[in-house]
């Protein structure tokens, strides 16, 4: 009982206890946007007689700004806007397109609050390039080669950052036979590369009997797909298109086993393995019975990976 009552006596005094209430006034403080914005495009090897650059595409880009938070860039207006984040704001960019071309920059840098001041500049920059004859001959056999994904070896599909420190599937990698289950179409697919003989031209042929193994939606690069839905096969009618060799623009280190050569493919109806891929597939090594290439995803991050050996 005497405990009972020492803890009413001890909550009476606590209830007891003035208590004060202040108010206190938060500021976000001014929410100027950044300003003076400023682009510096510098062209590797440019001089006076040739202020285009050295061949090698490489610009080395620089955005800054008073108040400046963060950045972001788009190399080129003339493709669909793609804003990359620079934490520094600075990166040597490798532009692929052969001979002269000129890109709009645009540069969107933010402040406090969200705020964001953006400035365009234009560079002019040429790309030499000259593929290497044991690419042409392994990939084409010197006239035409079919290849398939390599169902047989493990990792011939996987995912992984798209980072310039990073070169194979990190995240994960599928196992032999790893999609004949859910997705065979994506093995049975057959891709045939062209050396055309009179013009020296290439082209890719897709035949995919099975369908098209990809996602849906704005997540496929192939028109006719559907909307929305699981990552599966697909109606696919086949298609041809042109393609090039170019300098690789993913920005792998130097130490990476690479080739440094990718494949540009033309139009929209083709595409190599997989139907969720940007345009541009690097060539990591290739060889008269094997291929393995990393091409940028369609979600923002993604490094792909594909395995593929030829049939014929």
């Amino acid at each position: 009982m005497r405990k009972i009552v020492k803890y009413l006596l001890v909550g009476l005094m606590v209830f007891s206890i003035p208590f004060s209430c202040t108010n206190t006034n938060y500021s976000l403080g001014d929410l100027t946007a950044p300003s003076g914005i400023a682009i510096t495009a510098e062209v590797v090897g440019a001089t006076t007689a040739s202020p285009s650059g050295d061949g090698s595409g490489d610009v080395k880009i620089t955005i800054s700004a008073k108040d400046a938070l963060s950045y972001k860039v788009d190399y080129d207006a003339n493709t669909p806007l793609d804003l990359v984040y620079l934490p520094t704001g600075a990166v040597t960019k490798k532009y692929t397109n052969l001979g002269l071309n000129t890109y709009r920059i645009t540069a969107v840098v933010y402040g406090k609050g969200g705020t964001s001041s953006s400035l365009t500049k234009d560079v002019s920059v040429r790309s030499d390039f000259t593929v290497a004859s044991n690419i042409v001959t392994s990939l084409t056999n010197g006239t035409s080669r079919t290849w398939v994904v390599d169902k047989s070896v493990a990792g011939h599909f996987g995912v992984g950052p798209w980072s310039n420190t990073s070169a194979g599937p990190e995240w994960w990698a599928a196992s032999v036979n790893e999609k004949v289950a859910c997705c065979n179409c994506f093995y049975t697919a057959t891709f045939t590369f062209v050396k055309v003989a009179s013009t020296g031209a290439y082209t890719l042929q897709v035949t995919s009997p099975d369908g098209i193994f990809t996602k849906t939606g704005s997540n496929s690069t192939v028109p006719g797909i559907p909307g929305s839905g699981d990552e599966g096969c697909y109606s696919y009618a086949g298609g041809t298109s042109a393609f090039t060799f170019g300098p690789s623009s993913t920005g792998v280190a130097a130490s990476a086993p690479s080739t440094k050569t990718a494949i540009f493919l033309g139009g929209n109806n083709t595409f190599i393995g997989y139907g969720s891929l940007q345009r541009e597939y690097e060539i990591m090594s290739i060889s008269t019975t094997a291929m393995y290439l990393r091409a940028q995803g369609t979600e923002t991050g993604n490094a792909w990976y594909i395995k593929l050996k030829p049939i014929n």
